[in-house]
């Protein structure tokens, strides 16, 4: 859930350092521009009441985790598995279990809704 605003941060750290911004301003740009990310995107998921654009929002969010989640577990697999092939098996899969989890995590911040015919919310009291 957090490979996204990560990869935001990161990029707009490098731009702003690379911009002449110095360090200390590209750590503070790259960092709001992170934690601007994340929160827009969980607010936005939460608010929005169309299910395509809740799949779109959490698809954004979880497709990076799982390709940082294929590349760790692929980088330490190194370590203990000799097999290119069974590398590859234990990458996809970490992969899935990584993304997932992100998906998971911001389904959470979804509400479900009782059924209102017609748009009419009755008052109960």
């Amino acid at each position: 859930m957090y490979a996204l605003p990560f990869f935001v941060a990161l990029s707009i750290g490098m731009i702003a350092f690379q911009s002449g911004a110095g360090l200390i301003g590209a750590l503070l740009l790259g960092t709001a521009g992170g934690a601007l990310t994340l929160v827009l995107g969980q607010v936005a998921f939460a608010v929005t009441r169309f299910s395509a654009l809740q799949i779109a929002i959490a698809t954004a969010f979880a497709v990076p985790a799982a390709v940082a989640g294929y590349h760790v577990v692929f980088a330490v697999s190194h370590i203990g598995v000799p097999s290119p092939a069974w590398r590859e098996v234990f990458a996809c899969l970490g992969a899935v279990c990584i993304g997932v989890t992100s998906w998971t995590r911001l389904m959470v911040l979804a509400k479900t809704r009782p059924f209102e015919p017609g748009g009419v919310v009755e008052n109960p009291s």
